[in-house]
């Protein structure tokens, strides 16, 4: 499983910004799909989730609210829409795959991972 992120970029506090995330090599609704991000020095940490069907989702306390999680499964794609984004949203951010159906908020239960996309956003 292959997965490609995109969409990151530098935007002013206020803005908004969407991430895809491809998905290439196996069946995409065999997979639970997560959004996480990370800034250097600190751990990696979710941000959303999405059920194989998009009937579940999650989102962590910080972006709730201002970030929506969205698949679609004709187009082997996941998506984070983020509004009102904060000089605080500034990190790398990571698509991630699990198989099952599922919603997880555990890093290691993902199996695959893209490459990351830098969201920068200034005050």
């Amino acid at each position: 499983v292959q997965l490609q992120a995109s969409g990151g970029g530098l935007v002013q506090a206020g803005d908004s910004l969407r991430l895809s995330c491809a998905v290439s090599g196996r069946t995409f609704s065999d997979y639970g799909m997560g959004w996480f991000r990370q800034d250097p020095g600190k751990d990696r940490e979710i941000v959303a989730a999405i059920s194989w069907s998009g009937g579940s989702t999650y989102y962590s306390e910080s972006v709730k609210g201002r970030f929506t999680i969205s698949r679609d499964n004709a187009k082997n794609t996941v998506y984070l829409r983020m509004n009102s984004l904060k000089a605080e949203d500034t990190a790398v951010y990571y698509c991630a795959a699990r198989s099952g159906h599922y919603i997880s908020t555990k890093t290691w239960e993902y199996s695959y991972w893209g490459q990351g996309t830098q969201v920068t956003v200034s005050s």
